[in-house]
Order: C-alpha cells, then structure tokens, then sequence
C-alpha cells in the first residue's frame, strides 16, 4: 500500500478528472462520435498525464529536496531511477494508445507530448511557465476534437485558448506555493478568460444558461481564491487545489449547447476532482 500511495503522489491522479472532463469538451464540441472512440482517446489522454506529472517529479528532484523535501524522491519513497522509467513508460504507452488514430490526431498527440516534456524541463527556470502549462491543456483539448466528428473547428480553438487562461491564471498561483513571495492580483484575470468567451459567443436560450453555469463557476473560483487572498493563514495550496478541482466547470460553461443532462458529466468529474483530492494531493 505505501509503493501504490507513493506512485499514486507522483501521478497526482486526484486532477485525473479534469484530463477526461477537457477530453470530454473538446470532443462534444468536434460533435462526439461513437464512446469506445472518446474512451480510447481518454486512456491515452491519461497516459501522457501520468507520463508528465512523473516526469515533473524526476526533473524536480533536487528543487523538491530543498523546498518540498515531502515529495516521494527526496522522502526516499522511490529511487529517481525509477521514476524517470515509470515517466517515459507512461509516456510511450499514451502515444501508442493515440497512435490508433489518424495523421491529424498523432501530430495533436506528438505536440501535446512535447509541450509536456518542454515544461517539465524548464519550468522552474522559465518566468512564463504558465505560459508552458497551458499550452499542454490547450493542446489536450485539440487533441479530444480531433478524434470528434468535425474535427478541430474555429469554436474548439477559442475554447481551447480561454481554457488556457485559466490555466495561466491557476498556474501563477501554483508556483507560488513552493517559494511563497507576495502575490499580486492581475493574473487572477486570467481566470475571467472561459466567461468573456461565453459571453460573446452565446444568443438566446444559450446565453440565459451560459450565464447560470457562470454563476456557479464564478463562485466556486472566488471561494478557492479566498484561501490565497483573503485569509490571514495565507494557503496557496488550498486554492490551486480548488481551481484546479473546478475546471470541469469550466469545461462545462464551454460546452453550452445540448440537452441538460449533459452537464451531469462535468458535475460528476467536478465531484471526483473533489473526492479525490481528499485522498491524494492535487499539487
């Protein structure tokens, strides 16, 4: 059980469920297609996200025996050895999934995986990391439309771009968490980025209900923030843990148009994010 909980850490699975809620989004919005097609594409999806986060932790290795000494390299739970086998394992088995696909969804696959890789290595170097970690989502979301039915559309690429904004935002915050430093307040726009696209892109009975899955968005980032800004106990890791939790709400507001209980999905997916983060850390 600990050698499944160390491996578990280094996954970060409890943000499983935003992977296959982004794939979801892109997917519905490209026109769905048949389920065994979106599961295929969820697991290869998954595979690249594990590959990623453990590849995160090998390259981190030394920054995490300064600063987060908790994390199962430095702690001695697992050798780094092992853990940059387990990353590219996982990586190599994500690409083999995708690989099933057409031309168009290897290439979104092969990029996906390079901006994984790319962010990995220098995002504890570079100021615009965000910048790097957004581009992996925007690139899933391409990715899940490109396997839909009308493939990667104009309405898919902003939606993808406002996902990205928020990840920019979330981001930000993120990397405050190691090395606390004042935080400052205009990334937190960023976050406003997935309502300003609802808000020019909805008409009519789409708009009255863009903007009631806005509410429940809006609120739900402004409690998660609170725990950065506006508490005295300042908890960084709090709030990135919420905002991170509440991206299929986001993928929710994206996804405007079909019958309601599609958004029984993303409600579920917002609910697994939440259940288990109370297992296993997000961050």
């Amino acid at each position: 059980m600990p050698k499944l909980r160390t491996l578990l850490i280094l996954g970060r699975v409890s943000n499983l469920p935003t992977v296959w809620s982004n794939c979801l989004a892109g997917w519905w919005l490209s026109g769905g297609g048949h389920w065994k097609t979106f599961a295929w594409l969820c697991l290869g999806a998954t595979f690249l996200y594990l590959g990623g986060m453990f590849l995160n932790d090998a390259f981190d290795a030394q920054f995490d025996q300064q600063h987060r000494p908790e994390r199962p390299i430095p702690s001695g739970a697992i050798r780094a050895a092992s853990v940059w086998g387990w990353g590219f394992g996982w990586m190599a088995a994500g690409l083999a999934c995708l690989s099933l696909f057409h031309q168009t969804t290897i290439i979104f696959a092969l990029l996906l995986s390079l901006a994984i890789l790319i962010y990995d290595a220098v995002h504890k170097l570079f100021a615009f990391s965000p910048v790097l970690m957004a581009s992996c989502r925007f690139f899933l979301v391409l990715l899940a439309a490109s396997v839909g039915a009308s493939g990667v559309t104009g309405l898919v690429i902003w939606t993808a771009l406002a996902l990205a904004c928020y990840i920019v935002g979330l981001s930000y915050l993120a990397r405050r968490e190691s090395v606390p430093t004042a935080l400052r307040y205009w990334p937190c726009l960023f976050l406003a980025a997935p309502f300003l696209l609802a808000l020019i892109i909805n008409r009519g009975d789409n708009q009255l209900r863009a903007t009631l899955v806005g509410i429940v968005l809006g609120v739900w980032i402004l409690r998660s923030l609170r725990f950065a800004y506006g508490n005295a106990q300042q908890n960084i890791g709090r709030s990135v843990a919420g905002l991170l939790a509440g991206m299929p709400l986001v993928d929710w507001l994206s996804v405007w148009t079909g019958p309601w209980p599609q958004a029984l999905a993303f409600v579920g997916f917002f609910g697994l994010a939440l259940l288990f983060q109370r297992f296993v850390p997000a961050t």
